[in-house]
């Protein structure tokens, strides 16, 4: 003990323990090797020892170099991604054509043919067989590349695909061009020759990728396989030009009755091309003519014709007359109704859209609406009723369903190759037209009670001046009034003028009128010759004249669009879209098309009112019935109006007359006129006639056989609106005119012109002047007064 320890001298105190004095610590030392790993379990904060002290082996980048760490990393699988997405877009599109090149088959110019000759088949609503329709040359020979004039190729060269002679089966610029239309919204046909073959004898026209591009494969493989001048000749024998003509042989003979194509004419041949495009508008005679005029443009840019021979031909080359082509055994009236069933199925816009190349390729049958028995009622009585009548009368019956627009029968003349006059015509309704006076009057709070001067002859202001005047008469017969109080019932009864025309003139305005014309099923627009016509329109498209009031000036409408708007009141306020195909179905039965009801309430969004003011306007028409002397049989109710426009100049003639009426079942229209409107309505007595004379005569007889074996039908008790009941009673008893009078026909004059005229509407310093052409819609022009015509529609029926 007390010995120093071994090795040194002796510590103070004696030897230290462990840890009785702290723990010296040495700075850090910068070193260029790597450290070796702690071994301690824990220690120290180094930033409390060493608050500067920096570790180079913790270096972590900052915020914005791991953003751009991260986005470089993006971008690096960003390019691989693209590199192997544009590889795949190279190489895909090549190994799918390789592929689709091995698979597609190049159609057979004699099978395609032989798919286009299927028969389309129309019924009857029974399902019996209406007619047959076969395309034109279901059996023709095909022709020969050596039969092909050199101008009928050029124009569709020319037309249809310039470079067609050079490309590979399809045209790159050309379907650019259509992609880009497509992007713009625009059209465009990117299609070439080759190409339109292809669809036709695939028979597919949806707008898909997938078709697009086997047509494309087809077309190319055709064109690597085949002459192009067999080509040519494929596409020529098969293409449809409308009229049920399949290749230009058969079309050049339904177009221009030519056997021999080298007997067409290079205007000839660019028609037929220009109507490769959109051959179901072969009938339009605005867009033939616009087709035509491209064709021959484009004939002269390629130096195909001379210049003076294009100036020589100013106008497309005249028709064959469609009904010498017609391919069913049709005639008369049906002929006319299957033109209706034919244009409803081919319309894009308001029918089924199918033409009639698709109709003979799937072989389809069209189920009608018209009922078999119905139509052959309708024929028999116009028959019987007009024989040994005065030549030259014409006249209409369409029938319809008015809870379902369902067109059951439809005679539009007895020519099934001239005018339709029930759809094809427009024509002053006369009084027929006063219940749209009486819907837009309730629609404004008026009733059937509400009452008015029936005194006649009448004075209302038609212009700044007394000459302006304009002097109103009930009819020939001056005691033909209800007095100073007259009822809207009273004078809807006896169809009085002077009433109708100060409720429109002082109170409720012409363009009312008009709106519930409109609501009630007449269109703003209608197709009219291949024109679309605004009707019920004043000058420039403005209001029309007080003159509508009574039927008179532009008071112009359709027989067929007259039973579709009476059909509202049948059906009690509700509008349904009339109709003639039920259905389409394929060869087989299988269903391919469906008729889907347009239906709406009539008058105004509240069905409940809009049911309201049908009733009480059928109400009004019911007592008309029995004025008119044309009670149905069978004690069935019916309601209806006559109607008859006056000869223009003359006070005692007619020149249109009208009855439409109808059952809760049933709403038919009859007119009658002539061609030429400035000719008298006269029967074989040499007597006017009236609206309830031939007209209503007609639509009697017609309606008992068409609803004869079925239940008798009331119409449902109106509810009031309004002022129902008149107030004051009638101190001036009305006297019962002769059945000939009792429509008030529409006529005009001023004050300064003899008081024994009838008159209507405010006569004009120029109006325009009655158009000469027959059944066609005319240009009108203006010449000074005196006017032979005071309503302004005394011209021949515009068609």
């Amino acid at each position: 003990p007390g010995r120093p320890p071994m090795g040194g001298p002796a510590v103070p105190g004696g030897p230290r323990r462990p840890g009785e004095e702290p723990t010296d610590l040495l700075p850090p030392v910068h070193q260029t090797v790597a450290r070796e790993p702690e071994l301690l379990t824990h220690r120290e904060d180094e930033i409390a020892i060493e608050p500067f002290y920096e570790d180079e082996y913790d270096d972590e980048p900052t915020p914005e170099e791991a953003k751009a760490l991260r986005r470089r990393k993006v971008w690096r699988r960003v390019r691989r991604i693209g590199y192997v997405g544009l590889f795949l877009l190279i190489l895909g599109p090549i190994v799918a054509f390789a592929i689709a090149y091995q698979l597609v088959i190049v159609p057979n110019p004699e099978q395609v043919a032989a798919e286009q000759a299927k028969v389309v088949t129309i019924l009857y609503d029974d399902e019996s067989v209406m007619t047959k329709i076969a395309p034109s040359g279901a059996n023709r020979t095909l022709v020969k590349y050596e039969d092909l004039p050199e101008q009928l190729k050029r124009a569709v060269f020319a037309v249809e695909d310039p470079t067609f002679e050079t490309n590979p089966g399809f045209d790159f610029t050309a379907i650019a061009r259509a992609v880009w239309y497509q992007v713009t919204d625009r059209n465009s046909g990117g299609s070439g020759l080759t190409q339109q073959y292809v669809k036709q004898a695939s028979q597919q026209d949806d707008n898909t990728l997938s078709r697009k591009f086997t047509e494309l494969v087809k077309a190319y493989k055709m064109s690597e396989q085949q002459d192009k001048r067999d080509i040519l000749t494929a596409y020529l024998n098969t293409i449809y030009l409308g009229r049920s003509a399949y290749g230009v042989k058969e079309a050049a003979k339904v177009y221009f009755n030519k056997e021999n194509l080298n007997d067409l004419t290079p205007s000839e041949c660019a028609l037929l091309a220009g109507m490769i495009q959109s051959p179901s508008l072969s009938e339009d005679t605005e867009y033939v003519t616009f087709r035509w005029n491209h064709a021959m443009d484009q004939l002269l840019r390629f130096n195909w014709i001379t210049k003076e021979y294009r100036e020589a031909e100013r106008t497309p080359p005249p028709l064959r007359p469609l009904a010498e082509v017609q391919q069913s055994g049709l005639e008369g009236p049906r002929l006319l109704i299957q033109n209706q069933v034919l244009a409803e199925l081919e319309d894009k816009e308001n029918g089924l859209g199918w033409d009639m190349k698709q109709a003979h390729q799937s072989g389809i049958t069209i189920h009608t609406t018209i009922d078999p028995e119905m139509q052959t009622a309708a024929e028999e009585v116009i028959k019987e009723v007009m024989e040994g009548q005065t030549e030259g009368l014409r006249q209409s019956l369409t029938a319809i369903d008015p809870h379902t627009g369902a067109v059951r029968a439809y005679h539009a003349g007895m020519d099934g190759n001239g005018i339709d006059y029930a759809r094809g015509i427009v024509q002053e309704a006369g009084s027929s037209f006063k219940p749209f006076d009486l819907v837009a009057a309730l629609q404004r709070g008026k009733g059937l009670g509400s009452t008015y001067d029936g005194v006649s002859p009448k004075t209302f202001p038609g212009g700044p001046g007394p000459a302006d005047d304009v002097v109103i008469r009930n009819s020939s017969d001056r005691n033909n009034s209800c007095g100073k109080q007259c009822s809207l019932r009273e004078a809807m009864e006896m169809s009085l003028n002077t009433v109708f025309y100060d409720l429109v003139a002082n109170e409720i305005g012409p363009q009312a009128v008009a709106e519930a014309a409109f609501q009630a099923g007449i269109p703003r627009t209608v197709k009219v010759d291949g024109r679309e016509k605004q009707l019920l329109v004043g000058e420039n498209g403005g209001p029309p004249g007080t003159g509508i009031a009574i039927g008179g000036g532009e008071a112009q409408v359709r027989p067929f669009d007259m039973a579709s708007a009476y059909a509202s009141f049948a059906a009690r306020g509700v509008y349904h879209e009339p109709y003639f195909i039920k259905k389409i179905t394929s060869a087989d039965g299988e269903p391919l098309k469906q008729h889907e009801d347009v239906t709406r309430s009539a008058f105004g969004d509240d069905q409940q009112k809009s049911r309201d003011i049908a009733d009480n306007v059928t109400e009004s028409l019911k007592p008309v019935i029995k004025y008119s002397e044309l009670d149905c049989a069978g004690r069935r109710e019916c309601a209806g109006k006559t109607g008859t426009h006056e000869l223009p100049g003359s006070a005692e003639q007619n020149s249109k007359a009208w009855m439409v009426g109808y059952t809760p079942s049933l709403s038919t229209a009859v007119w009658m006129g002539r061609d030429q409107g400035n000719e008298a309505l006269v029967d074989a007595n040499g007597k006017a006639i009236f609206g309830s004379d031939l007209p209503g005569e007609i639509w009697r007889k017609f309606m008992d056989r068409a609803l004869e074996g079925t239940q008798p039908e009331k119409f449902p008790k109106a509810n009031p609106m309004g002022e129902y009941e008149k107030r004051r009673v009638v101190t001036t008893v009305p006297t019962t005119t002769p059945k000939k009078e009792e429509e008030q026909k529409p006529t005009t004059t001023t004050s300064t012109r003899p008081t024994t005229e009838e008159t209507t509407t405010p006569p004009t310093t120029t109006r325009p002047t009655p158009p000469t052409c027959i059944g066609r819609l005319c240009q009108t022009t203006t010449v000074p007064d005196p006017d032979p015509d005071p309503i302004g529609g005394g011209g021949p029926p515009t068609r």
